[in-house]
């Protein structure tokens, strides 16, 4: 399949870098970078997994790069305050839990960026990659100017070089040249093409989605007792089906094209049935049931890993 259009179609695309639709016109590597802040995925990430699963059917490359190095910093896009820092055990053990999920759900390769930044000196990478950031510019992303007058520490203004000089690596590893985000990381994501330019004179290019939101403009995926997790002992299969059959009517088509692999007339007709009788939640009983399927009942792995620390007992030495 086409991606651009499928991706359009089903309300996916927010922002893309110019060039992009005939970039794509020969098969290239992907890459969506999820850092290791949690020991489960949520929803949120679902909506990324699988808009990166689609890229692979559509015959690309696919990355996952588990981010163990800038999960111990913390991004600060979308948060109004510091985020706390994890220690190297946690986010190792975050980053082992997380490739289990991610190797159920999709067929990618895993990367981890503390593969590269474990050994890197601090004054070698302010050499090397810091001396290609203008600070001026830096100052205009998002997540900078939302946090200048609450504070932004040093340690998680770093982090975009981080994440800039992550997706350098993948080209220079996988000849990676898109990368995928949520609508937050268009800041991070500009960075990475920029210093590609700076450092090699690449091109590369960049491709981000909408956050996951209700009609009302609120987040979705947010329940009582928190996120709506991936885990089932963080929450339960029947609490992750009942969540997607109460949603509201105004999210249910949305919902289908983010989140199932139903082609627009199956939506369209399925939606019709719904909307003639309401009160059955025919769409919302569909999507339920896609998606329990889905990421509850025995997936198998089918992810390649590209990594030496999944091994527990390297984490904790």
């Amino acid at each position: 399949m086409q991606i651009i259009p499928e991706l359009q179609w089903r309300g996916l695309i927010h922002q893309t870098t110019d060039g992009l639709i005939e970039h794509l016109q020969t098969k290239r590597t992907v890459y969506l970078g999820i850092d290791a802040t949690a020991d489960s995925l949520h929803v949120g990430h679902l909506v990324m997994l699988l808009t990166l699963r689609r890229f692979q059917q559509a015959g690309h490359r696919t990355i996952v790069l588990i981010g163990d190095a800038t999960g111990m910093i913390g991004d600060p896009s979308g948060k109004n305050e510091e985020r706390k820092l994890l220690d190297q055990v946690d986010v190792g053990m975050n980053a082992f839990s997380i490739t289990e999920q991610i190797t159920r759900l999709v067929s990618v390769i895993v990367v981890n960026n503390l593969d590269w930044m474990r050994d890197y000196r601090y004054l070698d990478f302010l050499r090397y990659v810091g001396k290609h950031f203008p600070v001026n510019v830096m100052l205009t992303k998002d997540s900078v100017k939302s946090r200048m007058e609450s504070g932004l520490s040093y340690t998680e203004f770093s982090y975009m070089l981080l994440q800039a000089y992550d997706f350098v690596k993948l080209w220079g590893n996988y000849g990676c040249t898109l990368q995928i985000g949520g609508s937050d990381q268009w800041g991070n994501i500009t960075a990475g093409i920029d210093l590609a330019r700076r450092m090699d004179g690449e091109q590369l290019y960049g491709l981000t989605c909408p956050l996951l939101t209700k009609s009302d403009g609120t987040k979705m995926g947010k329940t009582e007792n928190g996120a709506l997790w991936l885990d089932a002992n963080k929450t339960s299969p029947y609490d992750f089906f009942q969540y997607w059959v109460n949603i509201d009517d105004a999210d249910v088509r949305q919902c289908l094209c983010f989140f199932t692999d139903l082609d627009m007339n199956e939506i369209n007709a399925l939606m019709a049935r719904h909307e003639s009788d309401p009160c059955k939640r025919i769409a919302q009983r569909r999507l339920a049931m896609e998606l329990t399927n889905r990421v509850h009942h025995g997936t198998p792995r089918f992810g390649t890993i590209h990594r030496s620390r999944l091994d527990l007992s390297t984490v904790r030495a």
